[in-house]
């Protein structure tokens, strides 16, 4: 695998230009690339923005959320994903699961050595999906945090496989004993813009209900990993430890939007505000988090 370096942060806007540019090819196999930030530090003032978008605890001194380390991560896995030699279009990719795990709390000032690397790629019902690796090391090397992101690009699967079932079952059911948590959130038109702001991530989906129509929905939607994250915040204070947090996004949150907010025993849910706690129907996601593999 070939190392790929960047001093600065890859630039956000050369990406999206690349991105709605003609694919050299479509299919076959992912680039072999690691592209490597070395020394990245958060911005004090964004991170602050961010702990607010996404309901974190804020202020000065605690460790950055779990799932920031994904959004200094994200030019890097931008600028992968947009090379001309990327066999599958941005338009139009599905996030559709996450795993990540965090070895320890990460100080909001740390300087972190990024990595982004894709991998996996397989038939699915729907498509083809595939991985996109992002990890973080701490200055002594130590690897302190890694994600999973897992996406689909819809159509047919590759030729000559058999499509992967699809998923179902236990992620969706309600756990043992009943649902601890049931909250009901307001989720503002503004949504999408407040986290694209935040995070650098502007698919139009996102920002507003003209520019998400071309894509199939009525009305922009809410970012999946705005959606993990407000789930994360709301377990709160386990999203400050060591934790494997392991999400399958399953539904678009329309915006604006109201949902329900189910918890128990380490397992999670966000459901359309009516829909009745276990009852039928997708989830917009389910979700467990724990304590990390050894």
């Amino acid at each position: 695998m070939a190392t790929v370096e960047f001093r600065t942060p890859p630039r956000l806007g050369p990406s999206y230009a690349r991105a709605l540019l003609p694919r050299r090819r479509t299919g076959g196999p992912l680039p072999g690339d690691r592209l490597v930030l070395p020394h990245a530090a958060a911005d004090p003032r964004r991170l602050a923005r961010y702990a607010e978008v996404c309901g974190f605890p804020a202020g000065p001194g605690g460790p950055m959320p779990a799932t920031y380390p994904h959004v200094m991560a994200f030019p890097l896995a931008m600028a992968l994903m947009a090379r001309r030699d990327f066999p599958h279009a941005l338009p139009g990719l599905r996030h559709i699961a996450l795993r990540l795990e965090q070895r320890r709390p990460i100080g909001a000032d740390e300087r972190l050595d990024l990595a982004v690397y894709a991998s996996g790629t397989r038939p699915h019902h729907r498509g083809t999906a595939f991985d996109v690796h992002a990890e973080a090391a701490d200055a002594s090397g130590t690897a302190v945090w890694r994600s999973v992101s897992t996406y689909l690009a819809p159509g047919a699967p590759p030729p000559g496989t058999a499509p992967a079932p699809a998923p179902g079952g236990g992620a969706d059911e309600t756990p043992d004993g009943g649902w601890v948590t049931d909250e009901v959130w307001d989720v503002p038109a503004a949504t999408g813009r407040r986290y694209a702001a935040v995070s650098g991530d502007r698919n139009p989906i996102h920002l507003h209900a003209l520019a998400a129509r071309p894509f199939g929905f009525r009305r922009a939607i809410a970012h999946g990993m705005w959606t993990a994250a407000r789930c994360l915040a709301a377990l709160a204070p386990r999203q400050q430890d060591a934790l494997t947090l392991d999400v399958r996004f399953r539904a678009p949150v329309m915006l604006p939007g109201r949902v329900r907010f189910l918890a128990a025993a380490g397992a999670f849910q966000l459901r359309p505000a009516d829909s009745p706690a276990g009852g039928a129907g997708r989830p917009h996601l389910s979700g467990t988090v724990g304590a990390p593999a050894d």
